[in-house]
């Protein structure tokens, strides 16, 4: 007897130590639970509303994965990125996780996310790295190795409130465009147009999204395609930094960090105050619901005689490199870029589009928005921040430093050509 529960407790302490090794594995082969659910934590930011869509996704995912059970962790947004860097500090780590693009890098830095790359080629996963269009990846992938993937794209569009063009008889962006002739110079006239009718025309954000997308139209750089500073000396980046000067002080943009609080972009395009703004489509959904507003997207304006790359607001899907549970972590990760993955979350309507080609038809079959084809070129030619031509988000602390200097020429306490000047010497400093 006593012989036999020796044999008992070697076998158990095998066993244990077979599971260890097998929750230590990077293979694409998912653990063996021996009929027990493995258990993981999805942290996410969001409000109650697209909280809801994301565990459609996890119903999906559970339904096809019936030995996994997810449960979502919702994070307020002004409070997520803090949290998430605390955590994964401590015991309490979420498996899979919503990731800022500079928050990634920083984590890729500290070796605190798993690498992709080799899963996203094997057969247990629901998608392909080679799915996704190139400029998405941003700070995600660094020296060929993917840290994370991103779950949606949000580029960059100009809204136009048709209403407000019409009363000031003014000819639509779309118009001008039909023409071949929406440019810089056309920019100008609609908003100098806009203004004279008692209107704003456009309102100037103070973002990264806003810079590069600006700089970018008139074939110029901030950084080159290898990610290395360029500004200096390039003068088509610089000439969009006067322009951007320009337009607000001469009032044909209103900067939005000169207005009061309360007093928001979105709610100046409803009530008809101005014509034109700037953002992705987590707009499209508030403005849909209100019956008295038509407006529609126009692609940014052009100097080149082509459309060029915008700016893509993005976030990523990354697993935790501790997570005990690591196959199934990125099982999870993959299924919710998937194809079917971003069906259950934006078929039914959504804030943003999806990252796969394969998904546009069904995602984008409800768009009610006249020219929301201009959102899925923008994502096919763009840019995340992180990317070689948006570089500041890879380095710490930079992007706040280019967003204190910009605020400075907006608020019209320094010009377009300080304002480079002090980029120069900021930047320099910070990717030499």
């Amino acid at each position: 007897m006593d012989d036999y529960m020796s044999w008992i407790k070697l076998g158990f302490f095998l066993s244990v130590l077979f599971l260890l090794a097998a929750a230590c594995s990077t293979s694409p082969k998912l653990e063996s639970t021996e009929g027990n659910k493995v258990r993981l934590t999805l942290q996410v930011w969001g409000n109650p509303a697209e909280v809801k869509v994301y565990q459609r996704v996890l119903d999906a995912f559970e339904k096809e994965n019936p030995n996994i059970e997810v449960k979502l962790v919702p994070v307020p947004g002004d409070q997520y990125e803090q949290k998430l860097l605390t955590q994964l500090q401590g015991s309490r780590r979420p498996d899979v996780f919503y990731s800022y693009e500079p928050t990634i890098a920083r984590l890729i830095e500290a070796k605190q996310v798993q690498p992709l790359g080799e899963f996203l080629t094997s057969d247990a996963s629901d998608v392909k790295a080679e799915d996704f269009p190139e400029g998405l990846w941003g700070p995600a992938k660094r020296d060929g190795e993917i840290y994370g993937v991103t779950l949606d794209s949000n580029p960059m569009v100009m809204y136009y409130n048709k209403k407000v063009f019409k009363e000031a008889g003014v000819k639509t962006p779309q118009e001008y465009d039909d023409e071949g002739k929406w440019n810089w110079d056309a920019f100008e006239e609609v908003t100098s147009k806009l203004k004279a009718a008692g209107k704003q025309g456009y309102i100037a954000e103070n973002w990264w999204a806003h810079w590069y997308s600006w700089v970018w139209s008139n074939g110029g750089r901030i950084f080159d395609e290898q990610g290395k500073y360029v500004l200096d000396h390039n003068e088509k980046g610089k000439e969009a930094f006067r322009f951007m000067y320009d337009m607000v002080s001469k009032g044909n943009a209103v900067y939005l960090g000169s207005l009061p609080k309360e007093q928001g972009a979105d709610a100046m395009f409803m009530s008809n105050q101005v014509g034109m703004l700037a953002a992705g489509r987590w707009l499209e959904p508030l403005f849909s619901q209100n019956q008295n507003l038509d407006f529609d997207y126009i692609y940014w304006p052009s100097n080149t005689g082509k459309n060029e790359p915008v700016a893509i607001p993005v976030a990523y899907v990354a697993v935790n490199k501790n997570s005990p549970h690591l196959q199934e972590a990125m099982k999870l990760a993959a299924f919710y870029v998937s194809v079917k993955g971003q069906e259950a979350r934006l078929v039914e309507g959504g804030n943003a589009i999806g990252t796969l080609a394969a998904a546009d038809e069904s995602i984008m079959k409800k768009a009610t928005i006249e020219h929301s084809s201009y959102l899925t070129e923008g994502r096919d030619r763009g840019h995340a921040h992180g990317s070689a031509l948006a570089y500041d988000a890879q380095v710490p602390g930079l992007n706040s430093d280019i967003m204190e200097t910009m605020d400075l020429m907006f608020l019209g306490k320094q010009d377009a050509v300080a304002t480079i000047e002090k980029l120069n010497q900021i930047i320099s400093k910070a990717v030499k």
